[in-house]
């Protein structure tokens, strides 16, 4: 079974309009590295897996013009009225084993959307060694205005001595051209941390 495999890249430029205020541009690229499947037994009792994803199946690019509003640098909220998405499905043959197809047409390897979109960062530590990273983002089609997207992503740090940290995860999303449902994971991790002197 995969484990998380996401590619995330997001780049951002910004024109200050007040103290709290910008005029950003944005550009994020996500995708995945590996195949995904689906599981399930047959009535042998055996399990089955069936490929429903991989690299560039589903891959997505949006470009986002608007309004940032950033009062700390543990906070941010993007308001993106001007933004574009692109949905690639590389494989046309995915839609057999995945017949929604990420909301691209069967046959079709690309969608164009054109959609309001917000982002909210925040980083913050609440408690002595102990940080929080929140980032939530909706994108809500023109032309689909009751079937919005929704991501949340918490990240719950807790550094347990110099050299040790422990991170809870979790992450819940709705995507009606994916699922019907809402679709949650949640994570432990134990890591070690190295510091290189300035």
């Amino acid at each position: 079974r995969k484990t998380n495999d996401r590619i995330f890249w997001d780049n951002k430029i910004a024109l200050k309009l007040s103290k709290s205020w910008y005029f950003f541009g944005s550009l994020n690229f996500e995708s995945q590295f590996d195949r995904g499947f689906s599981y399930k037994k047959n009535k042998a009792g055996n399990e089955e897996r069936t490929l429903i994803s991989h690299f560039m199946s589903p891959g997505y690019l949006t470009e986002s013009l608007g309004f940032e509003y950033k009062p700390s640098k543990n906070f941010f909220l993007r308001i993106g009225t001007g933004t574009a998405r692109q949905t690639f499905v590389l494989d046309t043959s995915l839609y057999r084993t995945n017949p929604k197809n990420f909301g691209v047409a069967p046959g079709k390897n690309f969608r164009n959307e054109m959609a309001f979109q917000l982002v909210s960062n925040l980083d913050k530590d609440i408690a002595k060694n102990l940080n929080l990273k929140s980032r939530y983002s909706m994108f809500a089609n023109y032309e689909r205005l009751k079937h919005v997207d929704h991501r949340l992503d918490l990240t719950l740090s807790a550094k347990v001595n110099r050299l040790i940290n422990v991170s809870i995860t979790g992450v819940a999303i709705y995507d009606d051209d994916t699922h019907e449902r809402v679709q949650a994971s949640q994570g432990l991790s134990l890591g070690l941390i190295y510091k290189f002197p300035k």
